[in-house]
């Protein structure tokens, strides 16, 4: 993990280790942020974010700036992880991005109706796939107001 525990700016739940790093390095390369926090699946990142298990140390109070979220991971998939953020009056505040590589409509329209804030696909090409991330980053972390 690559950040100091009270200042997170963005978790990112992702369980292929390919498509982490290079959201990392995009993210990075464009002076987006400072501290990531990578979760390689969807029971690790409910008890990041609830501050459990191994991070019964953390505050839930020290929320990240974005979240970015697959769909499709082992244990625990990315709209269980959504519906746990959603409907917790401490974390629904949290923005959350889902990036995925699944077109599925049935994923889609579930996302919204659980309260996502962005639906991505990951692009399929390396260059598409790093200014999308970039773009992401951009709007969230620079744009974007969020309350605190």
């Amino acid at each position: 993990m690559e950040n100091t525990i009270h200042n997170i700016e963005i978790i990112l739940v992702e369980d292929s280790l390919e498509d982490a790093n290079l959201v990392i390095r995009s993210l990075k390369r464009n002076n987006l942020s400072n501290s990531i926090t990578h979760l390689k699946d969807g029971a690790e990142a409910l008890d990041f974010i609830f501050a459990k298990g191994e991070y019964g140390d953390r505050k839930i109070e020290d929320k990240p700036k974005l979240i970015l979220l697959d769909l499709k991971m082992p244990k625990v998939d990315g709209l269980q992880v959504l519906r746990a953020l959603k409907t917790d009056e401490r974390t629904q505040s949290i923005p959350v991005v889902i990036m995925t590589s699944s077109r599925e409509d049935r994923d889609l329209v579930e996302s919204y109706k659980l309260g996502v804030n962005g639906y991505v696909v990951k692009p399929v090409s390396f260059e598409n796939f790093a200014k999308a991330v970039a773009e992401l980053g951009m709007f969230w972390l620079m744009i974007n107001q969020s309350p605190r």
